[in-house]
């Protein structure tokens, strides 16, 4: 991971290495109480400058995950939720955990189909639809069906949107999502993936369909994933 300005909806690298991190934590690569690599040790690790680095772990300490002891280091502190910008993000890779990055296919604005839970206060006749492709560690991962309610942005494009879409939400459309449920299944993989990848069309491909709701208890997002079965689980821990 090379120490460069976030482009484009990509988040800023500082916030990529404090959710890579978080993950990590969560997964339990790096156990409660242990201690994180030198400062030095730990960029060098993940090709950033310390600066970058210093202001990543500044944000986990700031959320209860680390504690940093003078003269003896930094800890792993696991302290209530993290409250990560991919804290309801449950796909990781079966070697490793892996950063999540999204590559935007295409971006519609459609009549709400009738498989859509209602939004909001149910008077929306359209809805965003969002395909994308998602890579953890850069290992292409997942494909992604997202809907969202267009009352919340009635004009958009591609370079509008953030590499999180829930990050996004909260910065740009002034909703976040408070809860969601998934239900997890297997289904055949749809063909508007890449190629070049593991996304064949029609073979079997594990899936997650999730409804969301947002801070004022409406729903305000309804998603379908299918990912690699070879590559990825799907995980959910509770602490």
């Amino acid at each position: 991971m090379a120490d460069q300005t976030s482009k484009g909806g990509s988040l800023p690298l500082y916030l990529q290495i404090s959710e890579l991190l978080s993950r990590e934590i969560a997964a339990g690569l790096w156990p409660d109480g242990s201690r994180l690599p030198t400062e030095a040790e730990l960029a060098g690790k993940l090709g950033v400058a310390i600066g970058t680095l210093r202001k990543a772990l500044a944000l986990l300490e700031k959320r209860g995950l680390l504690e940093r002891i003078q003269g003896s280091g930094t800890y792993v502190r696991r302290k209530g939720k993290a409250g990560s910008i991919y804290e309801f993000f449950h796909l990781e890779l079966k070697q490793g955990v892996g950063l999540p990055t999204a590559e935007v296919l295409s971006l519609d604005l459609c009549d709400t189909p009738e498989f859509l839970p209602a939004f909001g206060d149910g008077r929306s006749k359209q809805a965003w639809r969002v395909r994308r492709m998602r890579r953890l560690g850069g290992v292409p991962a997942a494909l992604e069906e997202i809907w969202f309610d267009a009352r919340h942005a009635p004009d958009l494009k591609i370079a509008d949107m953030l590499e999180s879409l829930h990050y996004f939400y909260r910065e740009r459309l002034g909703f976040w999502i408070a809860r969601v449920e998934d239900k997890v299944s297997v289904s055949p993989c749809p063909d508007f993936g890449p190629s070049d990848g593991p996304f064949t069309p029609g073979a079997p491909f594990g899936f997650v369909e999730r409804v969301s709701w947002g801070n004022a208890d409406t729903i305000e997002e309804y998603s379908r994933n299918w990912f690699d079965l070879e590559t990825v689980c799907y995980s959910a821990r509770w602490v």
